[in-house]
């Protein structure tokens, strides 16, 4: 009895993930407020009643691959700000990350580049949730340097906020270059470098 309900557990976890691999492939060329649940369906190759079985909606399918896009970076991003080195050090290993993972997943950084501002509610709110939770973890990882004696918790959070918002916006700028040359994608992880070198050079002077 155990072994036929693994099985069945097996084949729901299997289906489920057929059925968010699909829609994210669909949301490669339109939004998710304009996607269908039959389109999702129809592209897994199950009866539109199936998908009811692991999501209640479409925005619930949505809020699942923000987790799915956003929830195995957060001990990543963690040791990257966290990691001995000095202020470039970490910078060059967290450029390094954005680029890594933009190659490595760039329709769930697609998705997450379209639908911050999208027009579903839920998963809007699923992502500034899971982005204030990167900044709170980056803020205890930045309180642990030695250029964060004096400093308040609500600065580290504000800190913390500019890493997370322009780490999000470098992995934009990687993914348009996903479509260009080595030399497009280098330009990238300069102007990226010596902005973050900026917010740092700002971080040492805040308390002055």
């Amino acid at each position: 009895m155990s072994h036929t309900l693994g099985i069945r557990q097996a084949q729901k976890q299997k289906t489920r993930q057929a059925l968010l691999d699909a829609a994210l492939g669909l949301l490669e060329e339109q939004s998710l407020s304009s996607l269908g649940l039959r389109e999702v369906t129809r592209a897994v190759g199950v009866a539109p009643t199936a998908f009811y079985r692991h999501f209640r909606s479409t925005a619930d399918l949505g809020v699942a691959l923000v987790e799915e896009a956003l929830g195995s970076l957060h001990p990543m991003i963690e040791d990257t700000v966290s990691a001995a080195g000095d202020s470039d050090e970490r910078i060059a290993r967290a450029v390094d990350l954005i680029a890594r993972h933009v190659e490595t997943y760039p329709a769930h950084v697609r998705f997450i580049a379209r639908e911050r501002h999208g027009g579903v509610q839920p998963v809007r709110e699923a992502i500034r949730e899971q982005l204030a939770r990167f900044a709170e973890e980056v803020k205890v990882a930045l309180a642990e340097h030695p250029e964060s004696k004096g400093w308040s918790d609500d600065d580290l959070l504000m800190l913390a906020g500019l890493y997370v918002d322009h780490m999000l916006m470098a992995a934009s700028a990687f993914l348009e270059a996903l479509e260009g040359t080595d030399q497009d994608r280098e330009r990238v992880a300069c102007v990226t470098s010596r902005q973050m070198r900026l917010i740092s050079i700002g971080r040492h002077n805040w308390l002055g």
